[in-house]
């Protein structure tokens, strides 16, 4: 489960809340919880052009830590987990940026936060070790505009299907809006019970890709 602390900076997670207590039980259950970002939306402009075009077609502003410098990243880091961590009394899992989207100053604050699991959309890696422990596209699924639902709706069955060691499926809230969407995540899910195990993210930490 990926947890934003304080969504676009007007919906915080308090402690002692009905929702601290939903997460706190949620990881009491099993549930792995990742840090996923501090306040989700971008706030600093991308460094580069390579940056900055995957900013603007990739998501809508959300790139949160595409553009942050070391300091800054490390800053909401350090944050997002004492909140979490005091919610739920477990370590967090690991660290996802919004939108997969890391910039440098992301990439040496997970070094230097000794974070020990995180994602993007083609890849699972350890930051510590700096070895990739699952490779291959997530499935997932986008409803801001018709034109990203269709294509979500074509490359589900597809993606899904490809020889990977290690499938992995992401859903967000707003999917459920949706019932063809819904009906896709469904089809998609029991297709891959039908041949593959479901599994932690914490096992991959034993098994190199």
């Amino acid at each position: 489960m990926l947890v934003v602390p304080n969504h676009w900076g007007d919906a915080p997670i308090i402690p002692g809340s009905a929702f601290a207590s939903k997460l706190r039980g949620w990881t009491d259950s099993g549930i792995e919880i990742f840090l996923h970002g501090f306040c989700h939306r971008a706030q600093s402009a991308p460094y580069g052009v390579f940056d900055r075009l995957r900013g603007r077609f990739m998501t809508a502003g959300e790139g949160e830590f595409l553009g942050l410098n070391r300091d800054e990243a490390v800053k909401r880091i350090d944050a997002g987990r004492a909140l979490l961590e005091d919610i739920t009394g477990r370590p967090i899992a690991g660290f996802i940026a919004p939108a997969w989207l890391y910039g440098p100053g992301a990439m040496q604050a997970l070094d230097q936060c000794r974070i020990r699991l995180a994602e993007n959309h083609w890849k699972v890696w350890a930051p510590q070790s700096r070895r990739t422990l699952a490779s291959g596209p997530v499935v997932t699924w986008a409803s801001r505009t018709p034109a990203r639902l269709r294509s979500s709706l074509m490359a589900a069955p597809i993606v899904c299907r490809l020889p990977m060691r290690v499938l992995r499926i992401g859903l967000h809230p707003p999917d459920v809006r949706h019932p063809e969407l819904m009906r896709s995540i469904d089809a998609t899910i029991a297709f891959a019970l039908k041949r593959r195990r479901p599994g932690s993210y914490s096992e991959l930490l034993g098994r190199a890709a």
